[in-house]
């Protein structure tokens, strides 16, 4: 199968998730009443459903995914390590915590999202300023740095869970796991996913370079600093928007890259795309999961996505090993 068959592939697997998303739920709705009612929107209560709340949530759920796995995938290329995730900057902390103060002290979602940015703001300016040795810096530096922050920041966001009145506390908790039930309008995450994916999309080849050596990129006549700091800059970006989507959730960003790589995608040029439609169908079929399959239970999407990728993530690592031994 070539890679653009492959990619049509993938994109109809994460349509396919996008329907069951909005066919699965407490109440379940036959395809061809979902059909009428994507077609033609009316005042019945499947198109309320439909129409009110499923798909802002499937939609939510899709953009999520797509910028975590996004976001994972240029990290692993940018610090040539497998087992770099969106989180790994502190970023998407400094974001959470600002969000979890607005939850502690009661402000609404806008002022939530704006104490969400002002937080990853602070976290990325202390990163890269850290980073930062006369003048210059350099990826392994930023990781280190980046995971001392992440420290202290998961320090400050315990703190206020203990601070926290006990009725909300839940609901932080909920959030803090990964939570999609009070995901607003997601179109203005899907342009934030198409706007990064276009600005990442015309360094790809640079990236199949930067894969093999920051020496090597070099000598190749890649501008390998300026490539770096834009493409981080893309990462952060699309983990913050993630987090502030529905909170953190884990895995998405490790386990797809890995799984596309295996499935023969190793050119970026078809591994960014493939990141999209696969991290984004992934976590739609999780959230849809988390939401229906102990209806009217509901499960933090974060806690199914960490117990779907622990054992994939071991299984990857198990072969790994054997292709080293032999």
């Amino acid at each position: 199968m070539s890679r653009a068959a492959g990619i049509v592939l993938l994109s109809l697997i994460a349509a396919i998730s996008v329907g069951a998303g909005l066919a699965a739920g407490s109440v379940p709705i036959p395809l061809a009443k979902l059909f009428a009612a994507l077609v033609q929107p009316g005042g019945d209560a499947v198109s309320d459903i439909v129409w009110k709340l499923r798909l802002p949530r499937v939609l939510a759920a899709f953009s999520c995914g797509a910028l975590l796995a996004l976001a994972g995938t240029l990290m692993q290329v940018l610090l040539r390590n497998a087992l770099a995730d969106p989180y790994v900057f502190g970023i998407s902390g400094g974001a959470a915590l600002g969000v979890m103060f607005g939850m502690l002290v009661g402000a609404g979602a806008f002022a939530q999202t704006g104490l969400g940015l002002a937080g990853a703001v602070m976290a990325s300016a202390l990163v890269f300023g850290l980073s930062l040795r006369a003048g210059n810096w350099n990826p392994y530096r930023l990781l280190l740095t980046g995971v001392v922050v992440a420290a202290g920041l998961n320090a400050l966001l315990s703190l206020i869970l203990v601070l926290a009145p006990q009725t909300a506390v839940k609901g932080m908790l909920y959030w803090l796991m990964g939570d999609l039930g009070y995901a607003g309008n997601p179109l203005p995450a899907f342009a934030v996913l198409a706007v990064l994916f276009v600005v990442a999309m015309p360094f790809a080849a640079a990236m199949n370079v930067l894969a093999l050596g920051r020496m090597k990129a070099q000598s190749l006549g890649v501008a390998v600093g300026g490539i770096e700091f834009l493409l981080f800059g893309v990462a952060a970006v699309a983990a913050v928007t993630a987090v502030l989507i529905g909170g953190t959730v884990g895995f998405v960003g490790l386990i797809v890259p890995h799984l596309l790589r295996l499935m023969g995608f190793a050119d970026h040029r078809w591994l960014l795309p493939g990141s999209v439609f696969v991290g984004g169908g992934f976590l739609t079929f999780a959230d849809t999961v988390a939401r229906s399959a102990w209806a009217p239970l509901q499960f933090p999407v974060g806690v199914l996505t960490a117990l779907l990728g622990v054992p994939i993530l071991l299984l990857l690592l198990a072969g790994k090993n054997k292709d080293a031994a032999h």
